[in-house]
């Protein structure tokens, strides 16, 4: 199955305690698409000035992404420019520069509107509003959003979750969102607004998924080594999505499965800076990963619990 993907395609300028980079391509549909078609065909819809070296997603297109819905306009590219604290689970934004991306209109091409899987990056709900308007009965369809929308276009973002099938925002969002401070009240609330699925994301911690009465946890796979976090979400978005279009099933085994495979492929991004950590995977990378991720955290009651209880 195809996922459309919508969303910001960006240029970074991040810096960290291990290195730093100047305007390389980011942007929310750009690293999504980037983890989610290593797992299943995509096509992507957003807005670039004239000074976006689109010759630097020619990998995505050796991928099979459809980047026809890349719209180029007059003026200069979104681009955002930040600045990791030492933990890494911190940053500040130095500038953020709309550029094109502020009159971005999202125009889904007629070969599109038909498109199963559907994720909303994290962009105004407005327009995510738009996109839905677009497409035709979608089977399934993701949505992203951060606090800056949960503030500022807050009854918008509600209306949108009537539409949504899986939510995906951190702990601190849920909290945000919901006004409830346990996270479990958070996403049942999230639930009630209309998602059947709701993914909290809680960093280099991992990620829990709340369906309906079913909970379940992934640890983030341990690493020696984080270059960049920036983008991590939205891999992690394009793993769990993509392995859900390559299963084309929403049962509870392959969810579980499908938010494994979204922490791993965050594992990656973060490897790297912009995305090269995902550049020149293979399955074959991604599975020895979830393999080990399962052995990792797989253990056997042991036979004599009834003992103590």
């Amino acid at each position: 199955m195809s996922i459309l993907a919508v969303g910001s395609v960006a240029l970074d300028s991040v810096e960290t305690p291990f290195g730093h980079a100047e305007r390389v391509i980011g942007g929310s549909a750009v690293f999504f698409s980037a983890s989610a078609s290593l797992l299943s065909d995509v096509s992507v819809v957003g807005v670039v000035g004239d000074d976006y070296p689109l010759d630097q997603l020619a990998f995505l297109k050796d991928r099979g992404v459809d980047l026809s819905g890349i719209q180029r306009e007059s003026g200069e590219s979104f681009s955002w420019v930040g600045k990791y604290h030492s933990d890494l689970s911190s940053r500040d934004t130095i500038e953020t520069r709309l550029g094109v991306f502020e009159g971005f209109n999202p125009r889904i091409p007629k070969e599109l509107q038909q498109s199963e899987y559907v994720f909303l990056g994290n962009i105004d709900p407005t327009l995510q509003h738009q996109v839905l308007d677009q497409v035709d009965s979608p089977s399934l369809v993701a949505c992203d959003t951060m606090n800056y929308w949960i503030e500022g276009n807050r009854e918008s973002l509600i209306n949108l979750l009537a539409r949504v099938d899986i939510l995906m925002l951190n702990d601190e969002e849920a909290r945000q969102l919901s006004e409830k401070s346990n996270l479990l009240q958070a996403s049942r609330w999230i639930q009630e607004q209309g998602p059947k699925m709701v993914v909290v994301k809680k960093g280099e911690h991992g990620a829990a998924l709340f369906t309906g009465d079913e909970i379940f946890f992934v640890p983030g796979f341990p690493l020696e080594q984080v270059f960049d976090p920036t983008g991590a979400g939205d891999a992690f978005a394009g793993g769990l999505l993509g392995y859900i279009s390559k299963k084309n099933s929403t049962s509870v085994a392959d969810l579980r499965r499908a938010v494994v495979y979204g922490s791993v492929l965050g594992s990656f991004a973060v490897q790297k800076f912009s995305i090269d950590g995902l550049r020149d995977l293979t399955e074959s990378d991604i599975f020895r990963r979830v393999k080990q991720l399962n052995a990792m955290t797989t253990f056997e009651i042991d036979e004599g619990v009834e003992d103590f209880v």
